[in-house]
């Protein structure tokens, strides 16, 4: 390898081209596995040609290119368009695969880079030009002779919110989309409960902050004030800043917002994403919203799979220790065929006869059709907290059971934020199936409270909401609290179901932000999201409570401060409690069997 010594020194350039290199290696790596994009269904056309960086003119002249697949075939044919930031020729995002395999199925396929990214012209501000720019772009496709006036959607992320944006606008001639792994929500992209989604937000910002994809040195989580994190790592990002600088709801947020345009969708949707996805809750309300209120309510499939953000379980097979077979991600394939082929080809495949909800149940490793999401034979059950003071650590005394409590000891642990939980820093969210970790670290720590059932005498299926109510007080004017629920295997293992955290300023909505009473006891609802999983018998059920998760969710300093200036972390004095007139407990969505 040519390192361009000069002066017996590397230069700053030379640094960061080594570890692109290094760092392309590994994504060839870990990507190319993913295009092998299997299918039930026989190729339609073997041979497919390619247009690359086709000028698409916006409204105000700017230019956005894309690359054009398409059957080698005289005719016309429906079209499936993707538009996103991330590179329509990088191998990361494996869209020449994807290309190639709409083509071959008979389709043209139509990935675009989205304005100032790439190969496409304009000013890259994230988000707020995708509607505007998405019609546009549709006008241009129904326009190419190639094009037989159908048009679907898909994608991922920020590709699956490229389709929101435009549903509402009810062009002629989209007549689905399929966005998976997003919300349409953006403010939930960056906060939950009022906490930074650092791992998530941080990152994907700092990630995207040039013209094409990746800083290759990576931020440094621990810097004071947050505000000027992204200075620290070398960018003055201004998208950065306005995303510290509105930590509450604002308009800022809203004018991004699609959930208030749910009465706008006219098209089927299909909605999917998987279980240990960092926007598996956000797939899901959206769907139970626009099932609500849109005049498409009938066509809406809801679809949640054993997926993370970065489908790695499709070379793992497992969520942790959890094996899952073959499931992995070829599902998703599939699915978005049989969804396309009836809504764009008119191809009758029954698709619009199967339940309108499919959930994989982790642990028994099955997909299951369900016609509703809560499902309507939960049964919700509290466990309730116990202990005599001591719950902290998994060798304290914190049960969990069924019966409420009466007249317990609370119990009390000091969160210091220059000592968080850390297991986040060794876990990619985005694969977290993957990079799932035995938590046997997590509740050696004195602050974390463990309460713990005894062994099921059968097995147990969780499957819906998940939430925790929690009884507290704090010496903090501010505070973080957090709560995970654990499956506890045999051999001693402690595999995370699912977690979640809660800013005590937060604790009422994320418009209506109030201080704490430092030693006053509030009622704290913790949302832990979802899930379908069915604990074993013999395994044991855990909810750990704590208050800190980082680099997941930023550190809470304490202080009551304005967000993202603090220099200074204060300790906090946290009590929880779990009596009868505060009886802390988690809810838990039980399926008989």
């Amino acid at each position: 390898m040519d390192w361009r010594k000069r002066g017996g020194r590397f230069a700053v350039s030379d640094l960061r081209w080594a570890i692109k290199k290094i760092h392309d290696t590994i994504l060839k790596v870990h990507y190319l596995p993913l295009m092998r994009i299997p299918t039930k269904t026989a190729d339609v056309y073997a041979c497919v040609e390619v247009e690359q960086n086709v000028a698409i003119p916006m409204r105000d002249g700017v230019k956005l290119y894309a690359n054009i697949y398409k059957p080698k075939a005289a005719g016309t044919f429906p079209v499936v368009l993707t538009r996103l930031p991330y590179g329509k020729d990088e191998y990361y995002c494996f869209m020449p695969a994807i290309g190639t395999y709409w083509a071959k199925k008979g389709y043209i396929c139509v990935v675009q880079d989205v304005r100032g990214k790439w190969n496409s012209e304009g000013e890259w501000y994230p988000l707020v030009h995708e509607a505007e720019d998405g019609y546009d772009t549709l006008n241009w496709i129904v326009n190419q002779a190639w094009c037989n006036g159908n048009i679907g959607m898909f994608g991922v992320s920020y590709f699956g919110y490229t389709q929101w944006a435009v549903a509402p606008l009810n062009h002629p001639n989209l007549k689905c989309i399929a966005p998976g792994t997003i919300t349409t929500d953006i403010y939930k992209w960056m906060y939950t409960n009022g906490a930074f989604r650092m791992q998530t937000a941080a990152t994907w910002i700092y990630s995207m902050n040039s013209k094409t994809q990746r800083n290759y040195f990576p931020l440094n989580y621990w810097h004071l004030p947050l505000i000027t994190m992204d200075d620290e790592a070398g960018v003055d990002y201004d998208y950065y800043n306005d995303v510290i600088t509105h930590q509450s709801r604002h308009r800022f947020w809203d004018r991004l917002k699609i959930d208030e345009k749910y009465r706008q969708i006219t098209i089927p949707v299909l909605h999917w994403g998987g279980w240990y996805d960092n926007f598996v809750k956000f797939t899901i309300d959206d769907w139970l919203q626009v099932r609500e209120h849109a005049p498409a309510r009938q066509n809406q499939w809801l679809v949640i799979g054993p997926i993370d953000h970065a489908w790695s379980t499709e070379s793992t097979r497992r969520i942790g220790k959890l094996d899952i077979g073959e499931h992995g991600c070829h599902w998703i394939w599939d699915l978005h065929q049989q969804f396309f082929d009836y809504w764009l080809k008119g191809i009758d495949n029954g698709f619009s006869e199967t339940p309108r909800v499919n959930i994989f149940v982790l642990g028994d490793n099955t997909w299951r059709y369900e016609h509703e999401w809560p499902l309507a034979r939960t049964q919700y059950t509290q466990y309730y907290f116990h202990s005599n003071g001591s719950a902290n650590t998994v060798h304290g005394d914190g049960v969990l059971d069924t019966d409420k409590p009466k007249d317990e000891s609370s119990d009390r642990y000091i969160y210091d934020p220059n000592h968080p939980i850390t297991i986040s820093l060794e876990t990619d969210c985005c694969k977290l199936a993957k990079e799932l970790k035995d938590r046997t670290s997590v509740e050696q720590r004195t602050d974390v409270l463990v309460y713990t059932t005894s062994e099921l005498e059968e097995d147990m299926e969780i499957t819906g909401p998940l939430s925790v109510t929690l009884y507290a007080a704090s010496s903090a004017r501010d505070t973080d609290f957090t709560a995970t629920l654990v499956d506890v295997f045999p051999d001693g293992y402690t595999h995370m179901i699912q977690e979640g955290i809660v800013r005590a300023r937060y604790r009422n909505a994320d418009r209506d932000v109030s201080l704490i009473e430092p030693g006053k006891i509030y009622k704290y609802a913790i949302d832990l999201w979802a899930t379908s999983y069915v604990a074993k018998k013999g395994h044991k059920i855990r909810v750990e409570i704590s208050s800190s998760n980082f680099n997941r969710y930023d550190r809470n300093p304490n202080t009551g401060n304005v967000f993202g200036m603090d220099t200074e972390l204060v300790k906090a004095t946290q009590t929880i409690y779990h009596d009868a007139n505060r009886p802390s407990h988690i809810s838990l969505p039980i399926i008989p069997r």
